[in-house]
């Protein structure tokens, strides 16, 4: 995986970041989602590059090979602002001051933040698969609750790690060959890990608390995105069924927005990363006014 790339352990403070990247021009960096890794974007990253970017990889605060610093109760420590200023870390650590971030799943979350919190850093953001979590949380219909349970089990405190742990391979189910076997021999890795599934965990558990809060009082002052925004969904996933319109609920947040669905099962940096690519690909390069 990732011929060419550079890998490194970047101490940011309260937190070590595990790091891919590779290639030259205008710098993205690509976020992941749960409960992958950086290893997700094995056969995206590498087309980016051929297509003139520099392209950045982490893995964020607590999964894969990053560690974050001790639990606590307010779950601060795992909140996407803390996980946004570790992105910040890196790109300064490797030279980048200003940047396009896309995201998956919460990944996205993460580069919400990110754009939120560091508007003038950001060049372009892509959101993958997400929405903003209070958008989720406002809209709980029997539906959302029923499929999307995995939110509220992980915000239970203590009763997750026990059931996980007892059998990780059961509980997060993969494909080799659909993933890569590298891949899938490196997430498996992690998922076997108590500490990174506690920080996993701890990742959902922000979401409902701290994240949340940050995002309401982002709304209430009426903060939003002002860099060009791209928003793409799995139309095999369940995003735009449970929600509608996913470009339109982002259109509450960000002030010119564009997107469309790909043809693809939810973890699509593994399943249709061509489509993917194109599709970033595509947006990185348009001719749009800067932040």
């Amino acid at each position: 995986m990732f011929e060419g790339f550079q890998e490194a352990q970047v101490d940011v403070g309260e937190a070590s970041v595990f790091v891919r990247f590779g290639g030259e021009g205008t710098p993205v960096v690509l976020l992941h989602g749960h409960p992958r890794t950086s290893a997700t974007w094995h056969r995206v990253a590498p087309r980016l590059v051929e297509a003139g970017h520099t392209v950045v990889c982490p893995d964020l605060r607590g999964y894969g090979r990053s560690r974050g610093p001790r639990f606590t109760a307010d779950h601060v420590g795992y909140s996407k602002r803390a996980v946004a200023a570790d992105v910040m870390s890196v790109m300064r650590h490797l030279g980048h001051h200003r940047f396009a971030v896309a995201g998956h799943d919460r990944g996205g979350s993460v580069a919400l933040r990110l754009t939120l919190d560091h508007p003038d850093t950001v060049s372009r953001v892509a959101f993958m698969d997400c929405l903003p979590l209070t958008e989720h949380l406002s809209r709980i219909t029997t539906e959302f609750a029923t499929q999307w349970w995995h939110w509220f089990f992980f915000a239970q405190p203590g009763i997750p790690e026990r059931v996980i742990t007892a059998d990780p391979d059961s509980w997060y189910r993969g494909d080799p060959d659909a993933m890569g076997p590298e891949n899938y021999a490196e997430w498996r890795q992690a998922t076997r890990n108590p500490e990174v599934v506690r920080a996993m965990l701890e990742d959902y558990r922000a979401g409902l608390t701290v994240d949340r809060r940050h995002e309401e009082a982002d709304r209430d002052a009426g903060v939003r995105i002002t860099c060009p925004t791209l928003v793409l969904w799995s139309l095999q996933d369940d995003l735009e069924a449970l929600h509608g319109d996913p470009v339109a609920i982002w259109r509450r947040w960000a002030a010119d927005v564009r997107g469309h669905g790909l043809d693809s099962g939810h973890h699509v940096a593994e399943q249709a990363p061509a489509a993917l690519a194109r599709a970033l690909t595509d947006f990185l390069q348009e001719p749009a006014a800067s932040c």
